[in-house]
């Protein structure tokens, strides 16, 4: 029995001799040939990776918003806002639109273009602490899928409450003030400045 079971250990170790030794000149022809991605699949998580969550980006907080998910719970949101607004027997509504368009846009003013940073600790050597979440989309490219999709969102909604306020003045002139607010920060000629404020930071 003492000799069966040695004979099997001695097994096992060549065994895993071998392919750890065909591990090596796999990884070793791999990296011959450039293919570095392969050879990340065989190392442990790094602390970076489990920072950022894993997926390997530098500043997560740039990419979260491509997501379709995020898109259509963006969607139902408002459209929850909105009915719970129809729901308040004291509203009309028109009142419920321009309520609707409002809280809207005061959040994706204060979100997207007052709250500078991250909301966790991004592997960037604090590149991102002076930018808002606008600035942080897709690295900083411009006219992306994301940012056109949050760009056209306030327009409809803009257009969604002047039709069924019936375009009065009142409603007009509040809900246009409220488009621009939340319509110039995006454009090209904003990145980096800010109203009250100044993010162009020299690194």
């Amino acid at each position: 029995m003492l000799k069966l079971f040695s004979t099997f250990i001695e097994c096992c170790k060549k065994v895993t001799i071998s392919e750890s030794q065909g591990l090596c000149f796999k990884t070793s022809r791999r990296a011959k040939e450039g293919k570095h991605s392969h050879i990340s699949s065989l190392l442990p998580l790094t602390s970076f990776e489990m920072i950022v969550g894993g997926h390997g980006d530098v500043n997560p907080n740039s990419s979260w918003l491509n997501g379709k998910g995020f898109w259509l719970s963006y969607g139902l949101a408002v459209l929850l806002l909105h009915l719970i607004l129809l729901c308040l027997p004291f509203i009309s509504t028109a009142v419920a639109w321009t309520l609707t368009n409002l809280i809207h846009n005061l959040f994706m003013l204060i979100f997207l273009h007052i709250v500078k940073g991250a909301p966790f600790e991004p592997l960037d050597q604090g590149k991102t602490r002076s930018l808002t979440h606008w600035e942080q989309i897709d690295y900083g490219k411009r006219f992306t899928v994301t940012r056109k999709f949050l760009t056209v969102v306030p327009v409809i909604l803009f257009v969604l409450t002047s039709f069924y306020t019936k375009y009065d003045t009142t409603h007009f002139i509040i809900n246009i003030m409220a488009l621009i607010a939340v319509l110039l920060p995006k454009l090209p000629h904003f990145h980096r400045v800010w109203l009250f404020d100044s993010n162009d930071h020299s690194y």
